[in-house]
């Protein structure tokens, strides 16, 4: 490091699968061993600290390549497998077929098999070398040298002659390193060869001039390369398990062919000795050429391509099916007609004469396309484009005879393709005209980037096209040349741009941003998204409209509407941190009350003046309606007097009831005031109160009356287990509530009415509580029907209140069984 000049570093490690368990992954397994690949390491040449974020960051980045190199390496081990196993089945298949030299003088030979820089055959006594292999007297060498010392052995692997003790490695250099070798018989075997590992290694470093020299003080990559070839000197790479298997595999196919023979048995006519008469092989040969012969004849005439022949005269000789279908020139009637005279436009006669000079030459051309002429009841056709191979075609000594040609009709792409150009020459017509009547338009491919800018939106922006066509429309057109203002209006762009990609149609966006010279412009952005022929969506087409009367209307209502909701929410923080104020005097002066004597009457209204101010304190605290309406509300629950909720729920209504001069009817039992119930006191409060005085404003006035009335109940759950509930029931003569005020309460998203808000807030309190709230108008009363899941106690009451009325209902002397 000091060599280098580095004073401050950083390493990471590039992680990847353990050799052993690369097989396993690849086989479907979960890898978990793990083993260090190579490291990533960044010099600097003065102190310097990388923040954790930027740390973190390349372990992620490093991570991601470590998963990505460990899938490359799989894919390469899987590709070497499978290139094994073929050139396996092929030299299996010589040897079938052929001398068992063919696999070393034939192609693929041994070398193919596994990777090396040679190999070698040695067999019956004869050696057959191939690549950058051993002489044959030092390859006799090597074989004493296995006999004497490794003859027990059924082959030997090694990536250095000289460590494994063969003292003839130095007079076989750098070229021949690395050995495996198979042993097929006694005397008969197989060899392959590595060079020393420098010679695989490609050195990345910066060539440098051969007169520069090191300073002796600093590392340098030449001298560091230097230092790695002295460590890497006589080595060669290491043979892999799967070169192993395949090399053993190989060896043992051989093995058995020999022994096949030895006993007489074997097929292979590489093994068995035999002559076959001369005479029957060329006689077999003319049979095969002949049969070959009338099979190519065969296939040119019935091939679904165009295929047709001229002689050196340059008049048809060959006319198939295919091309008489699409000229509509029979066979019978193409024979002898000139080519170039008789069957080519005259726009390619040029280009077929030059064609044919060149092929009866020699010099064969490809995809070349050329014009042909039809006729019969192809004529209304027109023309015929095709595109041709042109082979010369020639006789036993080698002299050209005549020209083929294999083409492929592209009439219908040549139609389409001119479509398309007088298309996207209206395209460009109409997109880039400078008519005022065309509106500003860009467009955007699947990567959110610019592909096109027309000349209106060059006006309007003072930005070029040739400038925004390429960058990201995202953060670089519009942020960078178009300003917007703030992270907002990108983020809002950046969503109907990605939409519109991905299918989505806008109409009318409010878009808004700053041109080249900074002025702002104010318009409406409709996108549409661009499509394949499949409908697979390639990007999005942009149109914007310019700010109009219209345009300008909606925005500033839009402005208004947005500047009033900000004057409620300051209103409402204002009243919410005002009124914290006088409740904590409220608070304070309810604890000094408490510390006084006082009567049983005086400590219950102080109970229910407590409840109501800590009523009015959490509602201030929970005055943001999103917990309510995402469900994230925070419910503080506790164990409460079902009576002192009752009594502040309705002492929050009496002042409204003598005002309207209501008669209060109190139906609850004295063992419900009595009982405890567990959950959340001041929601419950809140909920009840909101609902009470709601059916006390709806009341009629003469001889009015609201009914208060709670009951428990038990409810029986589908495992056999019951749950308990208190019902409370808020009842008033007449049609009670108005339809708007009911239709508001079960609405969602639109209300018209203030209570009808509170309402539809309260009945979404009472539901994450676990309970649900219905309003019933009957002919001659209308009610709020409230059932309320509190836990404890409940069942105790329902069989307590069972109790009693049994008591009642049982007559003197009698018994309840």
């Amino acid at each position: 490091m000091a060599n280098m000049g580095s004073i401050a570093s950083l390493v990471m490690a590039v992680i990847i699968s353990s050799g052993g368990d690369d097989e396993q992954t690849a086989r479907g397994g979960i890898s978990s061993a793990m083993k260090l690949w190579g490291l990533v390491v960044c010099h600097h040449s003065s102190p310097r600290c990388i923040p954790f974020p930027l740390r973190y960051a390349c372990e992620f980045l490093m991570q991601a390549f470590g998963l990505q190199l460990n899938m490359e390496l799989q894919l390469a081990h899987q590709l070497s497998e499978k290139h094994i196993l073929r050139t396996q089945t092929l030299l299996c298949d010589m040897l079938l077929r052929d001398s068992p030299t063919g696999i070393v003088t034939q192609s693929p030979s041994i070398m193919d098999l596994v990777k090396c820089d040679g190999a070698a055959l040695y067999y019956h006594g004869k050696y057959y070398p191939l690549g950058v292999t051993p002489t044959e007297s030092q390859i006799k060498d090597i074989i004493e040298w296995l006999t004497v010392c490794h003859g027990d052995s059924t082959g030997l692997s090694t990536d250095s002659l000289a460590d494994a003790g063969y003292l003839g490695a130095a007079a076989l250099g750098d070229a021949v390193c690395g050995m495996a070798v198979a042993y097929i018989t006694p005397s008969d075997y197989l060899f392959w060869f590595r060079s020393h590992t420098a010679k695989e290694i490609k050195w990345g470093g910066a060539k440098h001039h051969p007169e520069d020299k090191d300073d002796g003080q600093r590392m340098h990559p030449r001298s560091s390369f230097k230092a790695f070839l002295e460590v890497v000197k006589s080595r060669s790479l290491p043979w892999e398990n799967a070169e192993m298997d395949a090399i053993h595999s190989l060896q043992l196919i051989l093995r058995d062919s020999f022994r096949d023979v030895a006993e007489g048995t074997s097929n292979s006519k590489a093994i068995v000795n035999g002559q076959v008469q001369v005479g029957e092989l060329e006689l077999r040969g003319i049979n095969e050429l002949s049969s070959v012969a009338r099979e190519m004849v065969r296939l040119i005439e019935t091939a679904t391509v165009p295929i047709f022949a001229v002689d050196t005269e340059r008049c048809i000789n060959g006319w198939n099916a295919k091309i008489a279908e699409l000229t509509g020139l029979s066979v019978e009637d193409a024979m002898g007609k000139s080519l170039v005279n008789d069957l080519i436009f005259k726009e390619s006669e040029e280009i077929v004469d030059k064609l044919l000079s060149r092929a009866l030459r020699g010099e064969e051309d490809k995809n070349v396309e050329i014009k042909l002429k039809t006729f019969g009841p192809e004529q209304s056709r027109g023309a015929i484009f095709v595109i041709v191979n042109a082979c010369s075609s020639r006789d036993y000594t080698q002299n050209v005879v005549g020209v083929c040609f294999v083409g492929q009709d592209v009439t219908g792409q040549k139609v389409v393709m001119d479509k398309f150009v007088n298309i996207q020459g209206d395209y460009k017509a109409i997109v880039h005209n400078p008519n005022p009547l065309i509106p500003p338009i860009f467009a955007s491919d699947e990567n959110s980037s610019c592909s096109e800018w027309n000349t209106a939106m060059e006006k309007l922006t003072g930005w070029s096209r040739g400038e925004v066509v390429g960058k990201v429309l995202i953060g670089e057109v519009f942020g960078n040349f178009c300003r917007l203002k703030g992270p907002d209006a990108l983020t809002k762009f950046m969503v109907v741009l990605h939409n519109a990609i991905g299918g989505q149609d806008y109409e009318k966006f409010p878009f808004s941003f700053f041109d080249k010279n900074g002025n702002y412009v104010q318009a409406l952005l409709t996108a549409n998204p661009r499509r394949k022929m499949d409908g697979k969506s390639i990007g999005a087409f942009c149109f914007l409209q310019i700010a109009s009367t219209e345009l300008q209307q909606a925005l500033e209502i839009q402005r208004r509407q947005e500047k009033k909701c900000y004057a409620r929410m300051k209103e409402l923080a204002y009243i919410c941190q005002e009124i914290k104020n006088p409740l904590s005097g409220i608070r304070f002066t309810n604890s000094l009350l408490q510390m006084t004597d006082l009567n049983d009457d005086q400590r219950q209204f102080l109970e229910t003046s407590s409840a109501c101010e800590k009523q009015m304190s959490k509602i201030v605290k929970d005055a943001s309606l999103q917990n309510i309406e995402d469900g994230s509300l925070v419910l503080e629950k506790s164990e409460f007097s079902l009576g002192s909720v009752m009594n502040a729920v309705v002492s929050q209504a009496m002042l409204l009831l003598r005002e309207r001069d209501l008669q209060l009817i109190w139906d609850i039992p004295d063992e419900i005031k009595e009982a405890s119930a567990y959950g959340d006191q001041f929601k419950i409060q809140q909920v009840l109160a909101d609902f009470l005085l709601s059916m006390v404003r709806s009341a009629p006035t003469e001889n009015g009356w609201v009914e208060i009335q709670v009951r428990p109940n038990l409810k029986q759950n589908s495992d056999g287990t019951d749950t308990g509930l208190f019902i409370f029931r808020f009842a008033c003569p007449g049609e009670g509530l108005p339809p708007d005020i009911v239709q508001d309460m079960f609405s969602n998203s639109q209300w018209s009415t203030q209570e009808g808000v509170g309402l539809s807030i309260c009945r979404k309190i009472l539901k994450l509580m676990g309970g649900e709230v219905q309003y019933i108008r009957e002919s001659e009363r209308s009610f709020f029907l409230i059932i309320l899941e509190l836990l404890n106690l409940v069942q105790q009451l329902v069989e307590k209140s069972a109790e009693m009325l049994s008591s009642e209902l049982t007559p003197p002397n009698c018994s309840v069984n």
